[in-house]
């Protein structure tokens, strides 16, 4: 009896607890980390009203949109990211926020990464550069960008990757990847054709599809479809008479239909201008307007702007279909739950010595040796009792400036600090030499320092020195390498080649560095001994060039843009002022495909500095390269293989590069393309066997009698070497 009373008694707790169990609310679908995300979005989606969908597609502040707080799903928070995490900002201004935990890391600007050629290193820059977005907690990274580089005067070229679709395509890919593997979106920008500041806001582009499909997209194309990249910027600019931000042309045809893009189109800052195209073109969120890009601040009620009430009005009374509603909602909603609704989602890190690391390997890579005369660099430590430091770039910081670019970092390394740590403060003496004014956004202001009192007291300081380290270049000065300017000219500005002349007449050992995101003229350059090309290096500029110039690393980088002798010799600039800038309405690609290297090589001009050049400390030699066939289907693949050989003294890299010319075609083509290219690290005295796979299909140019890729029959010259001018060898190949 008492048995039976204790089991009924148990029996009576065990379902009391089972009913608390099923009694609990069921989680739901969109909340369920364990499904499929395609299953969370549709789900999240059902239980949406019109205005949450709507609220969804506009900005909330100057760098957030909503999330949909009854259902628990976060807002998105996005921050500019070209070379490191922005400091956050005050709600609906540009100004900072304040925050004193909001410095970042800054790594070099883009052009250094290109000028690496290791796609290694692009994935490096990418996950560390996200774990400082995780960190911040950020949804999205407004970076990187591919646009090409057409013109050195393009005042945004330093945030790019170069003028070569290919080298842009292969460094973008592991990018996005090393971002997005810390559940943070990467935001590949401008799409498409951002290639110049100057009425950027208005101008049409008028180019050729050809152009367009083999110049200017690949490098997205490649983001979409080989990175998987969760989202994208418009550009500010038109496109056949429609803008960028809202094309239906580039967003819907080509971004969404032909590539098959399944994320979230963001606009540029002020870069909407009409409800009905932002709603039916492709646009899926709407950020900046009424601040005309970066440079008005104003207080507009979010509810204003072109994708908030006239599209909630629109769908309520019938004029826009609700399907196109509900692909904007499900794209940002697949997006959120990539990122910050992610189960997989890691925490990041900031400021971490990993990070100082990544940023150094990846300046130490990038600086290009343009000139070594005789063997004046390196310098070793003890070499010189005096070395004069000369140039503002030396000690001025150039992490500030540039407009969106411009970065609160924890600490910038400048070159002066990093040589007088390398060589002792002892042997080192600074002059400024030249001031070149205050960094603002949309002006320019000469400083006020006297410039004759500081080219004499250079002057002084270079006569009793060992040797000169000229450390000058480009700053993110407005009309320099700056956001909503281009330059004015391909000279160094602020009286550098003056400055250069007189240092030189009273001492011949004057080594340059130049730090820039464009090339320069160089009017000096056969008075010289040793020229280096630095770039934007980030916080371990100063450490990254005092380890090159010492020679305790060897140089390898190799130049991701053409240096010109003039300006004349770009394509862009080889006709009227309607191919660059344009007459302020239309511009026009009269160069067509032939940009940069393509340009040069294709009408023999010599370049002062060619694509893909950059010398060594060290020698390398080259065998005969030979290739796998000879003939070769349309579908098939050629594999080109040497042995490189370190014949130097100290270790090093190389970078083989192959390019493709078909000497007969049906079309207009370049004298050659580069379409493979791999860096190869080598002992003193070793020899590697090296291989370059070249698929076939890559040979094609795009047909616009067909609308598509077209891969000619006949013989093709595969040329390879390590710049687009010197080529260590050729081989032919016949495609059947």
């Amino acid at each position: 009896m008492k048995l039976r009373i204790v089991l009924t008694f148990l029996f009576s707790i065990v379902m009391g607890v089972l009913s608390v169990v099923t009694a609990q609310p069921k989680i739901p679908v969109y909340l369920d980390r364990t499904k499929p995300i395609e299953e969370r979005v549709e789900n999240a989606l059902s239980l949406m009203t019109t205005d949450e969908k709507v609220a969804l597609c506009h900005a909330q502040s100057k760098f957030s949109s909503k999330g949909v707080a009854r259902l628990g799903i976060p807002e998105v928070w996005s921050s500019d990211g070209s070379h490191g995490v922005s400091d956050e900002k005050i709600w609906d201004e540009w100004g900072g926020a304040g925050w004193t935990n909001d410095s970042c890391t800054a790594f070099p600007a883009l052009t250094a990464l290109a000028a690496t050629f290791n796609p290694e290193m692009a994935m490096l820059y990418g996950k560390s550069i996200g774990e400082e977005a995780r960190y911040r907690n950020k949804t999205v990274l407004l970076g990187p960008g591919v646009n090409i580089y057409r013109t050195p005067l393009n005042g945004r070229n330093f945030e790019y990757l170069g003028e070569d679709p290919y080298l842009a395509s292969q460094m973008v890919v592991p990018y996005v990847k090393g971002v997005q593997s810390n559940g943070v979106a990467a935001c590949v920008k401008h799409f498409a054709l951002n290639n110049q500041e100057i009425c950027r806001g208005e101008i049409n582009v008028n180019l050729s599809d050809r152009a367009l499909h083999e110049i200017y997209l690949p490098a997205f194309k490649a983001a979409v479809q080989e990175g998987k990249v969760w989202s994208i910027m418009g550009a500010y600019n038109k496109v056949r008479g429609e803008h960028c931000c809202h094309s239906d042309f580039l967003l819907n045809k080509i971004l969404k239909n032909d590539w098959q893009f399944d994320g979230v189109v963001i606009s540029d800052w002020g870069g909407v201008h009409s409800t009905d195209e932002a709603v039916n073109n492709g646009l899926d969120i709407e950020m900046g307007t009424y601040t005309n890009g970066l440079t008005t601040q104003g207080h507009f009620p979010f509810s204003s702007y072109y994708l908030a009430n006239p599209f909630l009005e629109g769908i309520k009374s019938g004029k826009y279909d609700r399907t196109v509603l509900d692909d904007k909602a499900r794209r940002i909603l697949r997006m959120i739950f990539r990122t910050t609704m992610s189960a997989n989602r890691p925490f990041g890190k900031f400021v971490s010595p990993e990070h100082s690391q990544a940023a150094s390997r990846i300046a130490r890579e990038g600086i290009v040796l343009l000139k070594n005369d005789n063997q004046f660099l390196p310098i070793a430590v003890g070499k010189y009792k005096k070395i004069a430091v000369i140039g503002e770039n030396a000690s001025r910081s150039l992490v500030v400036g540039g407009g969106s670019t411009s970065l609160k970092v924890a600490y910038e390394e400048s070159p002066l600090q990093g040589l007088k740590d390398k060589y002792g403060e002892a042997n080192i003496v600074y002059s400024m030499g030249y001031a070149s004014g205050p960094s603002l956004y949309g002006r320019a202001e000469p400083s006020k320092l006297n410039a004759d009192s500081l080219v004499n007291a250079a002057i002084e300081v270079a006569r009793n020195a060992d040797v000169v380290l000229f450390v000058g270049g480009l700053n993110k000065n407005y009309f320099q390498d700056c956001e909503s300017g281009d330059r004015k000219s391909l000279s160094l500005p602020f009286g550098q080649d003056k400055l250069i002349e007189e240092l030189l007449k009273v001492n011949k050992n004057t080594a340059v560095v130049l730090l820039s995101g464009n090339a320069v003229a160089m009017p000096w350059v056969d008075k010289v001994p040793a020229i280096v090309q630095g770039w934007y290096l980030g916080s371990e500029a100063g450490n990254a060039l005092a380890d090159i110039i010492s020679g305790d690393v060897n140089p390898s980088g190799k130049l991701p843009v053409s240096f010109p002798k003039k300006l004349e010799d770009i394509g862009a600039h080889s006709f009227d002022k309607l191919c660059y800038p344009g007459d302020s309405v239309n511009v026009y690609y009269k160069e067509d495909i032939l940009v940069g290297y393509r340009w040069l090589d294709t009408k023999k001009l010599e370049p002062l500095f060619p694509f893909g050049y950059g010398l060594s400390y060290s020698t390398f030699t080259w065998s005969k390269p030979s290739v796998d066939r000879t003939d070769v289907k349309t579908d098939g693949t050629v594999i080109v293989s040497f042995t490189l050989t370190n014949s130097g003294k100290v270790d090093g890299a190389e970078t083989a590069q192959l390019y493709v010319s078909k000497p007969k075609s049906e079309v207009t083509r370049a004298a050659k393309e580069l379409k493979a290219f791999k860096k190869v690290f080598l002992k003193a005295g070793e020899s590697r066997l090296v291989t370059l796979k070249v698929p076939v299909s890559s040979f094609a140019y795009y047909n616009e009698k067909e609308n598509g890729w077209d891969v000619e029959p006949g013989s093709y010259t595969l040329l390879l070497g390590n710049s687009s001018r010197d080529i260590k060898g050729t081989m032919n190949v016949k495609v059947l």
